[in-house]
This record gives C-alpha cells, sequence and structure tokens, in this order.
C-alpha cells in the first residue's frame, strides 16, 4: 500500500501543481491585459489632448485672421473716407454749405 500511497500523493501534488500554474498563467495572462488595457487609454487620451491643441491652434490662426482683414477693411473704410472728404474739399465752391452741414438727418 505504501507504493500506491506514494502515487496518489505524487497525482495529488501535481494535480496541484497544475492547478497553482493554471491560476499564475490567467493571473499573468490578466495582468497583461490590463497593462494593455491601460496603455490603450493612455494612447486615447494622448490623441484627444493632440486632437485638442491642434483645434486651439487653428482656431487661434483663424481669429488672428479675421482680426487682421477686420484692420484691413477698416483702414480701407478709412482712406476712402478721407479720399472723399478731400475731394469735397476741393470742389467746395463757397457759394453752398458744406457737405457735413447739407446732410439729410433720418
Amino acid at each position: 500500500m505504501t507504493w500506491r500511497q506514494a502515487v496518489l500523493l505524487s497525482c495529488f501534488s501535481a494535480v496541484v501543481l497544475l492547478s497553482m500554474l493554471r491560476e499564475g498563467t490567467s493571473v499573468s495572462v490578466g495582468t497583461m491585459q490590463m497593462a494593455g488595457e491601460e496603455a490603450s487609454e493612455a494612447e486615447n487620451r494622448q490623441k484627444l489632448r493632440v486632437d485638442e491643441l491642434r483645434r486651439e491652434y487653428y482656431e487661434e490662426q483663424r481669429n488672428e485672421f479675421e482680426n487682421f482683414v477686420e484692420e484691413q477693411n477698416d483702414e480701407q473704410e478709412e482712406r476712402s473716407r478721407e479720399a472723399v472728404e478731400q475731394w469735397r474739399q476741393w470742389h467746395y465752391d463757397g457759394l453752398h454749405p458744406s457737405y457735413l452741414y447739407n446732410r439729410h438727418h433720418t
């Protein structure tokens, strides 16, 4: 009976050892999956941050361009107004009130 006990004891030890190895493997696989998920989440956060920075950059560029265009239009309008005013002063004959007094108020 001692050899039967030795075989049973070795079989039982093998079963326990295999079950421990299986649990260890599943834990390490689970840990690797969690690490992979964390890396994926970190990569997604990084992509979102890059997209946000790119959006802010283009918004800033658009705002600067709109301000530039507005300034150009204002300057053009001012030059045009000054040219019209100079034309009126040059052609004013002194017989009629100047344009500023001749405006129709609505």
